[in-house]
Order: C-alpha cells, then sequence, then structure tokens
C-alpha cells in the first residue's frame, strides 16, 4: 500500500536458525519504515538507515526499477552517519565494520544490462575534466562508498504481478511464477552472504547484541546530526567557524612584534587548540577530512595575516629604535668637551637597547643598518676627537695665562699655562703636523687625564660645564670684590699704659 505501515524498525520475533561456517546462528530480520513518510522529517528517516546499518550484517537497499542518484546520496549519507555514531560508541580510533550491501532492484524491464552493472556504473567517478564542483560532489559522495564497494551485490527482482492493486489478496500460487522463482534465489542469495554481527573483530552473542544497540540508540538521540536536506559539510561549517574564531582569538592574543620562532610556536598552540576543538564537535569522518582541510586553509590565510601585522610592527618598532640610536649618535658628535669615554658608553647603551629592544623579523635588517651608521658614527668621532681636545687644550692654556696673571695673581698657575701652550704650539711646528703628537706618550698621558675630568661616573662635565663655569665666575667676582678688603685699623685689644714712664716721654714713631 502507499500508506506506511511500518514505523521504526520491527523485527521479526522468531529467529532463524542457520548454520554458518559449523556454527549455529540466529539470525533476526529487520524491516524499517520507509522514507519520506507523512508527517516525518529527514532526520528521523537518516536515523532509522543509520541504524540499520550499524546493526546488520547485511544491508538490503530495497530500490525501485533503477538506481538514482538520490538513491546512492542517501546510502553515502546513512553509510556516513552509521560509522559517525559508530565512531562515538567505539571510539573514533575503531575501525568501522560496514554490512554486506545487497542492491535489491525490482523492475518490469529484464533487457539490457544486469543489475550489477548498473550499480557499478552508478558506482563509478565521473570524468571531471572542466572541474565542475557539482560533480566534484557527486564523486565525493561515491569516494565515501568505497568502503561498501567490495562487499556488495546486485539482484533484479520483477514485480510480482501486473495487477499491482490486487497483490495484497493474491496467494503465492497466484502471483507470477518468475517473481517467485526469483523471490527463492533472493532467499538463498541472502542465507549465503549472512555473517554474525562482528564489532571490533569479536562475535556478538544476544546479550552483547542488545547491549550494543541500547548504546548507538543512546547516541543516535543525544547526537545533533544534519540531514540529508543539509550536506554534512553544511553541518560543519558551523563547527569550522567557531573554531576559525577560537583560533583568531587565542592568536590576537599574542602582543606583536615577536620573533618568527615564537609567533610560530603560538600559531600551533592556537592551531591545535582549533584542530582539537573541531575533532570533538564534527560530524562524518569522510566529511570531515574535507572540512579539516579546509579548516587548515582558512587558518594558514589568518596567520598569514598575523605574519604581515608582525611584520609592519616590527618594522616600525625597529625604526623607532633605529632613529632614536641615530638621533643620540648625532647628539654625541657635537659634546661640548669631547669625551671619548661618554661616546662610547652612548655608543654601547644604544646598541644594547636596541638589541633588547627590536624584535622581530626586521630585526636583522635594521642590524646591519645599524651597525653601518654606528661605525660611520664613530669614526667620525674619533677623526675629530683629536683635533677638537687640540683646540681645547690651547685655548684652556690661554684662559688659565689671563686667569694666573690677571685674576689669581698665582705665578704657578701662569707658569704651568705657558708650558702647555708652548708644548702644543711649538711641537706641531717642530713635526709639522698635530697627528704626528696623538702618537706621543705626553699626549696619551694628557688625554687620559682628560677623559678622568670630563667624565666619570661621579661628574659628567660637559653636562654641568656651564653651571660650574657661572658659580666659578660668581666666586671669583665676589672674592675680587670683597675677598681682599684692607683690615681695620683700629686694634681690637687694649692698649698697654706704662705708669712708670711720665706722660710727657715723647712717642717714637
Amino acid at each position: 500500500m502507499r500508506d506506511t505501515k511500518t514505523k521504526g524498525i520491527w523485527i521479526w520475533g522468531t529467529p532463524v536458525e542457520l548454520n554458518i561456517n559449523g556454527v549455529r546462528t540466529s539470525v533476526f530480520y529487520l524491516d524499517t519504515e520507509g522514507f519520506e513518510s507523512v508527517g516525518k522529517s529527514n532526520v528521523y528517516d537518516d536515523r532509522i538507515f543509520a541504524l540499520a546499518t550499524v546493526l546488520s550484517s547485511v544491508l538490503i537497499y530495497n530500490l525501485p526499477e533503477t538506481i538514482r542518484e538520490a538513491d546512492i546520496s542517501r546510502l553515502s549519507f546513512a553509510v556516513e552517519l552509521a560509522e559517525e555514531f559508530y565512531g562515538r560508541v567505539k571510539g573514533q580510533d575503531v575501525a568501522f565494520e560496514p554490512a554486506k550491501l545487497l542492491w535489491l532492484i525490482q523492475r518490469d524491464f529484464l533487457q539490457g544490462k544486469s543489475v550489477q552493472e548498473m550499480v557499478n556504473e552508478a558506482l563509478r567517478r565521473v570524468p571531471n575534466t572542466n572541474g565542475d564542483k557539482n560533480l566534484d560532489q557527486v564523486n565525493q559522495i561515491r569516494e565515501s562508498l568505497a568502503m561498501m564497494g567490495e562487499n556488495s551485490t546486485a539482484f533484479s527482482l520483477p514485480q510480482p504481478h501486473l495487477q499491482r492493486t490486487k497483490l495484497c489478496d493474491m496467494r503465492d500460487d497466484e502471483l507470477d511464477p518468475a517473481y517467485v522463482m526469483k523471490r527463492d534465489q533472493l532467499k538463498e542469495l541472502v542465507g549465503s552472504i549472512i555473517l554474525p554481527k562482528i564489532v571490533q573483530g569479536k562475535t556478538l552473542n544476544g546479550k552483547e547484541f542488545v547491549s550494543f544497540l541500547e548504546q548507538i540508540l543512546e547516541a543516535l538521540n543525544k547526537g545533533e546530526i544534519p540531514s540529508t536536506g543539509s550536506l554534512v559539510e553544511v553541518f560543519n561549517k558551523g563547527i569550522l567557524e567557531r573554531c576559525l574564531k577560537l583560533y583568531s582569538e587565542l592568536i590576537s592574543r599574542v602582543k606583536l612584534p615577536l620573533p618568527e620562532n615564537s609567533l610560530q610556536e603560538n600559531h600551533e598552540r592556537s592551531r591545535e587548540s582549533a584542530m582539537k576543538a573541531f575533532d570533538e564537535q564534527h560530524f562524518g569522518r569522510h566529511h570531515a577530512k574535507r572540512s579539516a582541510m579546509q579548516l587548515e586553509e582558512e587558518i594558514d590565510k589568518v596567520y598569514k595575516n598575523v605574519i604581515l601585522a608582525n611584520e609592519y610592527r616590527s618594522s616600525k618598532l625597529c625604526e623607532s629604535l633605529y632613529t632614536r640610536c641615530e638621533d643620540k649618535m648625532d647628539q654625541l658628535q657635537v659634546l661640548r668637551l669631547p669625551s671619548m669615554a661618554k661616546f662610547n658608553a652612548g655608543f654601547l647603551q644604544c646598541n644594547q637597547s636596541f638589541e633588547q629592544e627590536c624584535v622581530g623579523p626586521s630585526k636583522l635588517n635594521y642590524e646591519q643598518r645599524m651597525m653601518k651608521m654606528m661605525g660611520k658614527s664613530k669614526s667620525l668621532f674619533i677623526k675629530e676627537y683629536n683635533q677638537r681636545l687640540f683646540n681645547w687644550l690651547v685655548a684652556f692654556s690661554l684662559v688659565m695665562v689671563v686667569i694666573g696673571r690677571f685674576v689669581i695673581k698665582f705665578i704657578l698657575i701662569e707658569i704651568g699655562a705657558w708650558i702647555m701652550f708652548i708644548f702644543l704650539e711649538t711641537y706641531t711646528r717642530m713635526f709639522w703636523s698635530a697627528e704626528t703628537l696623538y702618537y706621543n706618550p705626553i699626549w696619551h698621558f694628557i688625554v687620559a687625564t682628560w677623559e678622568t675630568l670630563v667624565y666619570n661616573p661621579i661628574l659628567d662635565l660637559d653636562r654641568w660645564v656651564i653651571p660650574i663655569v657661572m658659580m666659578g665666575a660668581l666666586v671669583l667676582l665676589y672674592w675680587r670684590c670683597y675677598g681682599r678688603r684692607k683690615p681695620s685699623s683700629r686694634s681690637l685689644l687694649p692698649l698697654f699704659n706704662n705708669h712708670k714712664s711720665g706722660s710727657a716721654r715723647p712717642r717714637s714713631d
């Protein structure tokens, strides 16, 4: 009849006893509710089909007249569901043992191709030289049935009678003899391919089969599953987006810039977390592989953007550090009082700060630029250092001559200043150039003394030279104005009076 009579799955209550490979085996026949029953959803049909696929050792796929693409798609989807829930019950690493598949095709015409040729042709890959996405999907369905391809058998069955509306009232002797003969052959074929139900390599007995059934039912009823109307890829798409969002959130917590190896380690950890979440939530093994590949591709796209952002941040950071060091070197070139010790200290500090703070892929490039820039700065400073120091010492000796003669009026200071001035001027005249002076041990002593006075852990004379000069000028001015006053003529002690002497005694000068 056209109305659905079988509800859910019916089981023939009395087992059929068969001798299979010398072992007495009880065979149960299951009848499932037909597809697309009134008032039932696609998810319901898919659960029924999946449960039958998991429980059976032989799955009879009953089709009218021919094999349609929708029939192949539905079977593929049922196998996918069966494999998924079998993995949820027994573990994802446990291989799914598919049932033997019997394609039972009822048709009126028996000429032309055999049913086995029809099945082989229906399951054959479709050539897709143009890269049609729809054909790719068709071939993916056929690939998912590859595990059942070796265990499949095809059988054709003619219609039992031309007057189909009277079938319910007919006895067996009234049916078409060709149908009765083929039906008996079908029974023998089914009996010959039946095997005991095997789970994880073990043949189930009655209690174990019931326990296995309960586990599968619980997984089917608890688990959220897609329907044939929404492909597994679509179902997994939401999971894929959530896992991609998880990866993006994890990788965005990383503070850029970072060295490339550190960024790669963070990427691997974030990717592992996203893939773990996908493995826990995805549906289907064969389809999940494609979804996992797609997730990998999307993660790689996000990671490429992170790499670009890291390169940009690294470039900005290293550029600012490079500019800061360049400005520092320019400042050291124009010190008021040239000091090699201060230049070297600034040089070392700049180099260390750059090494510590500049990170990321741009560091190597900016390191090379830093070496060139600082090398040039140091060469220029050394080149001008001796000449500037020589000029400073000549000027200093003349200033001390003036101070020693006219201000302090201390002859030793004046003599020392003249000696320094004469040495500096006569030495360069005698040896024709100031450069020869720079190799003289006396000059080295003068330089060492200068460096000790100008820059040391206690005092940076270049920074304090102006305040010190102003303070010295004020002290000198005060000393000149108030420090050299003549003492008062009034005696602070009482005068001595000699009473023996007369008052008329003349006083001597």
